[in-house]
């Protein structure tokens, strides 16, 4: 006899989960070296900053944080969201009450974008019935965006969230004056629009709406990025793949993808160990699972469990360009992996942050269409050790995500 399995209505759409994920939405480290690391995700890589949150100055803080030098974390942006990469303080971290660190986790968070604020409260209720391990609910300044947290097997913080700020043309972030509309509880619904808190902040309380942070380009812009001048040859246009590794493979590919919803796209074998690729929407993957125990023999380090981040840059041509820059301001820039820990992505690049963080470079990540089906083995472009000048396109070869806005 089959077992009923229950259904929810989304949006007027009925799924089995009470809330889809849309995209990677942020991601972010928990560094020793805070300041060799900053200066490689902003001056190398591009994030802007947002905002610093000087955790010294929360009261909740033992006073051993409040004893450091310098407390700060750092929210970063690649485009108009008000973070897409944060980078914090691990002897920070590690003091938190409220959040809970595995020794080789220095992931911060995986943050994934669901359709609406009831989704969240939703999922916050879905996790609790299925007694998911839950960090906390409610809305977290800045960023000023509504979420739930949660832990995957493995101890990553997975946190779903809903209406992140949005930095304009004027690069300036909310102000800390509006941060009283953050909340630390499930928050009741319906909530008050952004656009009324900002009405209610500029006429009711009389809050200087352009008095927050602003962020200033420190470095020239003399690269010519295909008609655009820009401090870097290359521009971050999207973020993501996540790649992870795991104790248990099967473990976390059930949590994935029976509790969170993700797809598995394909699966691939190096060595002996099963290696799993997830999507949540039309890209090959968001998230990649990988087995511990190739960790050392690929030469990644021991203390973290991220194989890699991924950030997607505008073109060919600008990957290649990336390549050259990194290395001539000494960044460490691995030879290539194996074709199967980077299914579906093509040519990569994969370089190395001060803390001994891999972060993948990439330009192209192919697209799934309705019927599900990954673009065949014998299909796929064979890569070459010596990258071409050019190379023909694919049938999917730019039809992913358009980056939204200037390059700069």
């Amino acid at each position: 006899m089959a077992i009923a399995v229950q259904q929810y209505n989304v949006g007027g759409i009925v799924l089995p989960r009470p809330f889809k994920v849309r995209r990677l939405g942020h991601f972010g480290f928990n560094a020793l070296k805070v300041w060799e690391s900053l200066a490689f995700y902003n001056a190398l890589l591009g994030f802007k900053i947002s905002d610093e949150l000087d955790f010294s100055k929360n009261p909740n803080m033992p006073e051993a944080v409040k004893a450091l030098p310098d407390a700060r974390g750092f929210f970063m942006r690649h485009g108009t969201d008000h973070h897409s990469f944060v980078l914090f303080n691990k002897r920070v971290m590690d003091f938190r009450a409220d959040r809970t660190f595995r020794p080789d986790v220095t992931i911060n968070q995986i943050t994934w974008q669901v359709g609406s604020l009831r989704e969240v409260v939703d999922a916050f209720h879905y996790f609790q019935e299925r007694e998911v391990p839950i960090q906390r609910v409610g809305r977290d300044m800045p960023g000023s965006n509504w979420h739930c947290y949660v832990y995957d097997p493995d101890g990553h913080t997975n946190e779903f969230y809903y209406g992140i700020e949005q930095v304009g043309w004027d690069d300036i972030s909310k102000p800390r004056a509006m941060y009283y509309r953050g909340f630390r509880e499930e928050p009741s619904l319906p909530q008050i629009s952004e656009n009324a808190e900002v009405v209610e902040a500029l006429h009711d309380k009389g809050v200087d709406i352009f008095s927050g942070y602003r962020y200033e380009e420190k470095l020239p812009a003399r690269y010519d990025v295909e008609g655009v001048l820009l401090p870097r040859p290359f521009k971050i246009t999207k973020i993501g793949p996540v790649h992870l590794f795991v104790d248990d493979v099967d473990a976390s590919e059930v949590f994935y993808t029976q509790t969170l919803g993700f797809v598995k796209t394909e699966e691939s074998t190096y060595h002996g160990a099963r290696c799993v690729f997830l999507r949540t929407g039309s890209e090959h993957h968001s998230l990649a699972l990988f087995p511990k125990a190739l960790r050392a023999s690929l030469g990644f380090s021991t203390h973290t469990t991220c194989k890699s981040f991924g950030v997607e840059v505008g073109s060919y041509q600008q990957l290649r360009e990336a390549v050259a820059f990194l290395k001539s301001h000494g960044v460490t820039v691995l030879d290539a992996l194996p074709p199967e820990l980077s299914l579906g992505m093509d040519y990569v690049v994969h370089a190395i942050d001060p803390e001994g963080h891999c972060i993948q470079l990439y330009y192209y990540m192919e697209q799934i269409g309705w019927d599900g089906r990954v673009r065949p083995p014998q299909a796929r472009r064979p890569l070459t050790a010596e990258w071409p000048e050019a190379l023909e396109p694919l049938s999917d070869t730019y039809v992913d995500q358009v980056f939204q806005g200037p390059l700069g």
